[in-house]
């Protein structure tokens, strides 16, 4: 999950808690999503097909390589080997963010995400308490 991601769901959470929804249309009540609703509807049974018959877009293959690589790199115990791989690793990220036309997201960098997400938070806080503390006139 990206960080925003990560801080929408703590947010939510504490709406749940706060009891923020429970006076909502539908409550309760089952959500019905469309199969694909982001891919235009002519070609909806074009991508149903290709998944069903297990082919993957390009980006989801790479993305899975990645994922492999990653676990191979924790079992290599020879400096070479690692470093090869390391590289590897590192162009198929760069080649990944290039397909997609966007930065990578740090849920792809797992070393990071977490405690880049505790920054955030703890940095979302403070700012919460100095804009309330404003607002009051403190």
């Amino acid at each position: 999950m990206d960080i925003l991601a990560v801080i929408a769901e703590q947010k939510i959470r504490e709406a749940i808690a706060q009891g923020e929804f429970a006076c909502l249309e539908n409550a309760g009540k089952p959500i019905e999503l469309d199969d694909l609703p982001w891919v235009p509807e002519d070609l909806r049974m074009c991508y149903r097909v290709l998944r069903n018959a297990g082919c993957l877009p390009p980006e989801l293959e790479l993305r899975n390589e990645i994922i492999s690589l990653r676990c191979l790199l924790r079992t290599i115990d020879d400096d070479q080997d690692r470093t090869r791989k390391l590289r590897e690793l590192n162009f198929k990220l760069m080649k990944l963010g290039e397909m997609r036309k966007k930065p990578l997201l740090f849920h792809e960098v797992p070393e990071y995400e977490e405690k880049i997400c505790q920054r955030l938070l703890s940095c979302n806080g403070r700012n919460q308490g100095k804009q309330g503390a404003h607002r009051t006139g403190r």
